[in-house]
């Protein structure tokens, strides 16, 4: 489960797998696997998580080791200057699984490549997903086409803000259920655990002292 793509005195990123917790889970009898837990016991220290992945999704994800470096990473999200680049595969746009009575964007999407989007969207979290809520908070993600292919699009989506389930629940509002996403309407059954979003890239170069952190990070994008 332990895949280090990067580490120094300040942080460890790893690539979690898809079906895998990113910070144990509030209920003290869930048994699925955490790599925050994981990734403690193999160092041997204490680590902090500057972002979470749901358990769905696979991907970079950072952890600080120590107080300090936590907290000025916590700052960068707070103020936008780090970048997240996911890849995400859907159907050609339907409606079929949006409920019949709830309001949402049905704008026609033409599937061209290149094609780019800003998505705006109150976001209000619920017990187990995220609604589109006048008494949410604004979620901004930047989308943009990059494949179509055998009636499926492929994505590069870019969360500008850090909402539960932001890119979940706005590539279903729109008519695109992430592939697999059951919870979002996808009927799209794949054969592996998890979705298909995957968190890809991470761009620190807004950020002046990165703590030594590079410039980017990668990780492979097959998960998709």
């Amino acid at each position: 489960m332990l895949n280090i793509i990067f580490q120094n005195e300040n942080f460890v990123v790893c690539d979690k797998p898809a079906a895998v917790l990113s910070v144990p889970a509030r209920e003290r009898n869930d048994v699925r696997p955490c790599l925050g837990l994981q990734l403690q016991k193999e160092l041997r220290s204490q680590i902090f998580p500057v972002h979470r992945l749901d358990f769905e999704v696979s991907g970079l994800i950072i952890f600080a080791r120590t107080v300090l470096s936590h907290k000025i990473s916590q700052r960068w999200f707070e103020k936008k200057e780090v970048q997240k680049k996911y890849l995400a595969t859907a159907n050609q746009q339907d409606f079929s699984h949006w409920p019949v009575g709830i309001n949402t964007d049905r704008a026609t999407i033409a599937a061209n490549p290149g094609q780019q989007y800003i998505w705006k969207t109150q976001i209000l979290r619920g017990k187990k997903r995220s609604f589109e809520s006048n008494q949410g908070d604004w979620a901004e993600t930047k989308a943009t086409i990059y494949e179509v292919k055998d009636f499926k699009t492929q994505w590069q989506l870019y969360p500008l803000t850090g909402r539960p389930h932001q890119l979940r629940l706005e590539m279903s509002r729109r008519g695109f259920p992430i592939d697999g996403d059951e919870l979002y309407g996808s009927k799209v059954k794949l054969n592996r655990p998890g979705i298909a979003l995957r968190a890809v890239e991470i761009d620190f170069l807004k950020i002046q002292d990165r703590l030594g952190l590079p410039q980017k990070l990668y990780t492979q994008d097959a998960e998709t």
